[in-house]
This record gives structure tokens, C-alpha cells and sequence, in this order.
């Protein structure tokens, strides 16, 4: 017991003992700075001295841009940025995709390509086919007004009657002679309209502008979106009236009669219909007359 005591004074001793920490001039030796020291001072003042020193530091770290520089640290700021950007590339991916299908739609109804096992679904309303056994084909009061008006004036004058609750009606592109119907076996999915050079083409159904452009085989092509996934499209116009985006009335003159294109051997109009990436008879749907 008294040897332990005796060794913590001991202890004690050492870290009172006083120690000066003086300066001296090299040259004169003269004593410049003087400290008075012992060990215990070194030990707290050094321990102040870490503990201000990290405090310091945690600080910058905490409230300066500083922070960023550290690897595996992630501020706020970087986190919504972050999140930001992936939002905007799932967007872009999404309006990359759309391109696509719409460039591949626009391709294929400018080379005529189509898959050879679903040809046979040419009708725009195959939806809503019905049974004629189960349907009265005799005509309702209506109906006999209806075509009692239809022989008093042009059906398909857009400007005077609703196309919309016709359904089945279009407006005809051109006034002229159809010279080639649609035939799939030789691949003419469209029908050929003779006019004079310069005639006015005109839109079947209001719709936008998907393409209108220049080809080297088909001249100046324009190509409609409707309703429905309708897809109208003309080829070998003389000129264009309208571009990409705009939007379309029925009636509205879109182009005139060319001969354009290296495929095409006189003024006329190549004039094709395609329901959802199918061709489809024009004729079954536009009287061209």
C-alpha cells in the first residue's frame, strides 16, 4: 500500500515538475522567450489543441462545399440532381422509343412493306364486324330520307354536311380518273389517280402532318395521321403546301399533281390508306367518281 503510494506521487511529481522552454539568440545567446512548463500543461493544452482542431474541421466539412471533395460522400444537392437526370433519361428512352416506332411506320408505308401473314385484315372496321344474319337490312324512315338527300347534293362536300357521323366516308384526295386499283398480289397497295399537272390534292379526313418530304423513287410525298390509327398517305405530288406538324382540316389542299419520283410515268396521284400498319382498299371507303 505504501509502495503504491509512494509511486503515484512519483507520478504526480513528474507531471508538476516545472521545465522552462527558453529562446536564444544563436549568435549572442542572449534569451529572447521563456516558457515555464511541466508535463501536465504539454498534456492539456496538446488535448485543446486536437480537440479544437477536429471541431474545426468537422465544420468545414459540414458547411462547405469542401465536403463534395470527399470520396463516398453524397450532398443533397447531388442526390436531386441525380434523381433529376435519371427522370429525364427514362423520358428520353420513352421519346427514343416512339421515334422509333414512328420512323419504322414511316418506312414501312414508303416501301410498302408488310408482313405477308396479315394482309387479309384490310378492312378499317374489322372491329365491328357483325353477323348479317342477325342484322334488318330494312331500311328505317330515316334511312330513306337520308338517301333521298344524299341524290340532291354531293355527299362528300365536307363544307355542308358532318362527315364524323357518316363513319365510313372520306373525303376524295383529287377530281380525276383512277387509272390502277388496289392489288395486293402485285404488291400496288394503292390506287393511281390521273388529273392534269397541277391540280389540287386535298386531305380525306382532318389529321396531321407525319411526313412531307422528298423521295427519290415517289417525288414529293405527303403522309396524314387520323383517327383510329388511319394513315393516309400521297405520292407524286408536284409540289407540297404543307410540312411536318401541321395540322389538317378535311378538304384542305395539302399539295397539287406532279409527276415526280422515278417511279412514275405521267401527272397523277398515288394515293394509299392503311388502318394500324395494314393497306387497305381506298376504294372500299372513298368514291372516286
Amino acid at each position: 500500500m505504501a509502495k503504491d503510494k509512494k509511486k503515484r506521487k512519483e507520478i504526480k511529481r513528474k507531471l508538476l515538475h516545472k521545465y522552462r522552454l527558453v529562446i536564444l539568440n544563436e549568435s549572442t545567446f542572449e534569451e529572447k522567450i521563456s516558457f515555464k512548463l511541466n508535463r501536465l500543461n504539454v498534456f492539456v493544452t496538446g488535448t485543446m489543441f486536437i480537440i479544437v482542431l477536429i471541431g474545426f474541421t468537422t465544420l468545414i466539412i459540414a458547411f462547405t462545399p469542401l465536403r463534395e471533395y470527399i470520396p463516398g460522400y453524397s450532398s443533397t444537392k447531388l442526390k436531386r440532381q441525380a434523381t433529376e437526370l435519371t427522370y429525364k433519361t427514362d423520358s428520353l428512352v420513352t421519346v427514343l422509343n416512339y421515334t422509333n416506332r414512328y420512323l419504322d411506320n414511316i418506312r414501312k408505308v414508303l416501301r410498302g412493306d408488310i408482313e405477308n401473314n396479315q394482309t387479309n385484315r384490310d378492312s378499317l372496321f374489322e372491329q365491328y364486324k357483325l353477323d348479317p344474319a342477325s342484322v334488318d337490312l330494312t331500311p328505317i324512315r330515316e334511312d330513306l330520307l337520308l338517301r333521298k338527300e344524299v341524290e340532291l347534293e354531293d355527299k362528300y362536300n365536307l363544307f355542308e354536311r358532318d362527315i364524323e357521323n357518316l363513319g365510313t366516308l372520306f373525303f376524295p384526295p383529287v377530281n380525276g380518273t383512277l387509272s390502277q386499283g388496289f392489288d395486293q398480289k402485285t404488291k400496288h397497295y394503292a390506287v393511281d389517280l390521273v388529273a392534269p399537272r397541277g391540280t389540287p390534292v386535298k386531305a380525306i379526313a382532318n389529321g396531321t402532318v407525319l411526313f412531307a418530304e422528298w423521295t427519290t423513287e415517289t417525288g414529293y410525298v405527303i403522309i396524314l395521321e387520323h383517327q383510329e390509327g388511319i394513315t393516309s398517305v400521297y405520292k407524286h405530288n408536284g409540289s407540297l403546301s404543307k410540312v411536318q406538324g401541321d395540322m389538317v382540316k378535311a378538304g384542305e389542299v395539302i399539295g397539287s399533281i406532279g409527276n415526280t419520283g422515278e417511279l412514275t410515268t405521267g401527272p397523277h396521284l398515288h394515293f394509299e390508306l392503311w388502318r394500324k400498319g395494314k393497306p387497305v382498299d381506298p376504294q372500299n371507303y372513298i368514291d372516286f367518281n
